[in-house]
């Protein structure tokens, strides 16, 4: 089984995550609701455009691309799907019948698994990329969102290093299966995570 990792970025949800960015959303609206109906309307905001759009990738099948420039910092999306132990995980079919090294599973740091086949959002169509643009992180509520490493612009890919933890030994033939297509200048051929030598 290969599935995604954040083993090492996690976040805390009181250094401006997403979960307090929307426990101060519900506080605003609580706050305007017993205000007259010609005040709540000229304090509405105005609703902002989706950060994203779901396309065919030059990457690999379909991808997610910013609708709008997107700041560095900024959580894009959360990566959505049924949590099952990761014995469970080893038991589930392919993530994709034509490709069982396309994988939409998720490590999380307490040991279960995101599969976002069932229950999944656009974020599982976010690809690979050895250079790239956002990075995934894990709050303490044992959420994943995905968030900018740099300002991104309208109509660039977004991509994270999908640091696949496959178990067993990591063979030439392995790597090979698990092949990466980003074409970024250092692109290191596989998107499966390079293990750290041990110290002596």
């Amino acid at each position: 089984m290969a599935v995604q990792s954040t083993k090492t970025t996690k976040r805390r949800t009181s250094t401006g995550g997403a979960s307090g960015k929307r426990k101060a959303a519900k506080k605003t609206a609580a706050k305007n609701t017993g205000r007259g109906t010609a005040t709540r309307r000229a304090a509405k905001a105005p609703v902002r455009k989706r950060a994203y759009i779901v396309r065919n990738s030059p990457i690999h099948g379909r991808g997610v691309f910013a609708a709008r420039t997107i700041r560095k910092g900024a959580d894009i999306i959360e990566y959505r799907g049924r949590r099952v132990s990761a014995d469970e995980a080893d038991d589930l079919p392919d993530s994709d019948p034509s490709n069982p090294f396309h994988t939409f599973l998720f490590e999380l740091n307490d040991g279960r698994v995101i599969d976002a086949v069932r229950g999944g959002n656009a974020a599982r169509w976010i690809n690979h990329s050895c250079r790239p643009n956002c990075e995934p992180y894990e709050d303490d509520e044992c959420r994943v969102y995905i968030a900018a490493k740099r300002t991104i612009l309208a109509g660039e890919e977004l991509s994270y290093d999908y640091k696949l933890n496959v178990p067993g030994r990591h063979t030439a033939r392995l790597l090979a299966n698990y092949a990466c297509r980003c074409g970024a200048p250092r692109c290191r051929g596989t998107m499966v995570g390079v293990k750290k030598a041990r110290r002596a």
